[in-house]
């Protein structure tokens, strides 16, 4: 076999047909470690790009394109893929004049097929349970993880069986939920509380957990990071901003980083920039003691995707940064949802929690530590649609303690050919934002 799992605090080794989410010797994270002494030869930007386009499953994914850095072992017969990944990089100049910065790219993970950045982590993780001959799965969510799950669970013939806490959840989240078929439990507990009662009732009733403190869900994470690269041509930005909730995302793309630039397929490591909420910063706070102490808090965030006091990768993600020599801040949910209408006005939309990758750009030039001329990537991780009620409470002025500096008013007008031209001869002069 190629892979093996491995305790990233003490180095124990277990094999990868096994169902396991920490070291029996530690409690650690699992890392999942592939054998690249045998698979170097081939690993070759050339090899990744002759698969561009691909007809083909499984390669016609924006994940599996790269089998050979997510789950060599895996059989192409046991890959449940959708297809996701093949997401957009945009570019656009009027944002990074906003942000401060000459050159800005926005990669969209809001167009994998249920409409976040979850369905890469999904492709891996459902795999890795269909291997190991799995019927049910769970997650605890704050609505992507959910709606994602059930989905790829749904596609694979598994029971899916999701926790969700029973206030704040985005409706567009929970319709997909209930949608794709899941067993929906909605408790009066929050994320952090409802992920403790997954691992626990998965545990007693032979349950496949796949929230990320499943190593394989950051296997395919991991395929942002390639894609991104690819996409630009295998030349690296200086900084790539993601926004942090759990911190999947942030230890998925360190490890790849690292990965790409020990097998040299890039020459230089990005920084990292790990963005979160005001109300749920539980890293940032860590991150200003030099990671000398962590403390959970209790979230409070619009960002609902993000809203997470005690995040599982925590160790990883300071490992992430740590490689990286990346850098920890937080924005106002003001910010958060200013820097969303800009880039919903672009054409190009997303949930609240993703448009801290903009925010956080602008916030860090301004305080000197991304510098204008460098180039960045941030991470839009869902749709607009996934929070249709916050895009309109921002626009209607309706958000306790948010102010729109963008707003877009939904014009009244009676039924008659004057009203309309009096409307529309008032907003003849107006510049999109």
């Amino acid at each position: 076999m190629y892979s093996r799992l491995q305790c990233m605090d003490c180095g124990q080794e277990y094999p990868v047909n096994e169902v396991r989410y920490a070291c029996d010797a530690c409690g650690g994270l699992l890392d999942v470690l592939h054998d690249w002494k045998s698979l170097r030869p081939q690993l070759t930007r050339r090899f990744f790009d002759e698969r561009l386009g691909s007809l083909d499953a499984p390669y016609n994914s924006g994940v599996w394109r790269y089998k050979e850095l997510i789950y060599p072992d895996a059989a192409d017969r046991d890959i449940v893929s959708r297809p996701e990944g093949n997401t957009n990089l945009y570019c656009p100049r009027h944002l990074a004049e906003w942000a401060g910065v000459k050159t800005l790219y926005l990669k969209h993970e809001g167009e994998n097929p249920t409409g976040s950045f979850k369905d890469r982590g999904m492709t891996g993780g459902v795999t890795q349970a269909r291997i190991l001959g799995m019927q049910r799965v769970a997650c605890a969510s704050t609505g992507n993880t959910s709606a994602s799950l059930a989905s790829y669970a749904a596609f694979a013939g598994m029971q899916c069986i999701i926790f969700l806490q029973n206030r704040q959840i985005a409706l567009g989240k929970l319709a997909q939920g209930i949608a794709y078929g899941a067993i929906c439990l909605q408790t009066d507990g929050d994320f952090d509380t409802n992920l403790a009662l997954v691992r626990e009732v998965s545990e007693r009733l032979n349950i496949y957990v796949l929230n990320s403190v499943n190593p394989f869900r950051l296997e395919g994470q991991k395929s942002i990071i390639f894609e991104v690269i690819q996409q630009l041509k295998w030349q690296v930005p200086d900084w790539i901003v993601v926004p942090g909730g759990n911190l999947g995302n942030s230890s998925a793309f360190g490890k790849g980083l690292k990965e790409l630039y020990d097998l040299g397929l890039i020459d230089r490591l990005p920084r990292l920039a790990v963005i979160q909420a005001e109300g749920a910063s539980p890293l940032y706070r860590a991150y200003r003691t030099g990671f000398s102490d962590f403390a959970a808090m209790k979230a409070e965030t619009l960002a609902t995707a993000i809203k997470i006091g005690n995040p599982v990768s925590y160790k990883r993600a300071v490992r992430a940064l740590t490689w990286t020599n990346g850098v920890v801040d937080y924005v106002t949910d003001q910010q958060i949802m200013d820097a969303k209408a800009l880039i919903d006005a672009a054409g190009i939309g997303c949930e609240p929690a993703s448009a801290c990758s903009l925010a956080g750009t602008r916030k860090l030039v301004e305080a000197g530590i991304i510098r204008p001329h460098e180039t960045v990537v941030g991470i839009l991780t869902g749709h607009v649609l996934k929070d249709p009620d916050a895009t309109i409470g921002y626009h209607s002025n309706t958000l306790e303690d948010i102010t729109p500096a963008h707003q877009n008013l939904l014009r009244q007008s009676a039924a008659t050919m004057d009203d309309i031209v009096r409307v529309l001869e008032g907003d003849a002069g107006r510049v999109p934002a």
